[in-house]
């Protein structure tokens, strides 16, 4: 007697992804209407530094604008995360909670590091530099965030990740985040010269030693 057996096809759906890709677009769509001067100026960003110097005061870091692009970005580079993490088999790209740990590991990470900067740069008398310093960071970061929204979105939906476009990503994020360290460097040279000393404290403490325990922690494990 012949026996059949039946396995159910177990698919993975991907509705939770499409859903929050809508909601980034719509923050998006929500930005360049509300704030469509200043959007237009931004997405200039890399190649004018109109933006840089009419939004320099550290009172804009935590406007509604700043607030839109950085959920998009948080969007963006999670799913970014979770693409390599598939790709190199750690995880699956549909599984949501595996973004949900991602998205609140980042918030946190960055809302911590944001706060311990606070705190050190009150202590070491570098409050105006660190403020200023962090709000072109914020602004170069959301900024890649916004480039990295369709190509994760591309990523996850055509299957279409090799090491090689993996590698030219991660290099051109890299260079950006460069980018922004010599620009504020530049522009704020005779202020980091009469605090060298507390800024390469800062660098030390809080622009390389995290990132390398980050990465110290994905290699071993």
């Amino acid at each position: 007697m012949l026996l059949i057996e039946f396995n159910p096809r177990i698919i993975e759906s991907k509705d939770w992804a499409t859903i929050i890709f809508v909601v980034a677009l719509t923050l998006l769509v929500i930005a360049r209407t509300v704030f469509e001067t200043r959007f237009n100026d931004y997405i200039r960003l890399l190649v004018s530094d109109k933006y840089t110097k009419i939004y320099r005061d550290s009172s804009h870091l935590w406007s509604g604008f700043n607030i839109l692009v950085f959920l998009v970005n948080l969007v963006a580079l999670s799913f970014f995360i979770q693409m390599l993490l598939a790709h190199f088999q750690h995880g699956s790209k549909n599984d949501w909670m595996l973004f949900t740990r991602i998205f609140t590991g980042l918030m946190v990470f960055i809302l911590s590091k944001f706060l311990i900067e606070k705190i050190i740069a009150v202590t070491f008398g570098i409050e105006e530099l660190i403020d200023e310093f962090n709000l072109q960071k914020v602004n170069f970061r959301t900024y890649i965030g916004v480039l990295l929204f369709p190509i994760s979105a591309l990523m996850y939906y055509s299957n279409y990740a090799t090491n090689l476009l993996i590698i030219v990503i991660i290099s051109i994020l890299l260079l950006i985040n460069l980018l922004t360290y010599l620009i504020s460097l530049s522009n704020h040279q005779n202020l980091v010269i009469s605090k060298l000393f507390y800024f390469i404290l800062y660098l030390c403490a809080l622009e390389i030693t995290p990132y390398y325990f980050i990465y110290y922690l994905i290699t071993k494990n």
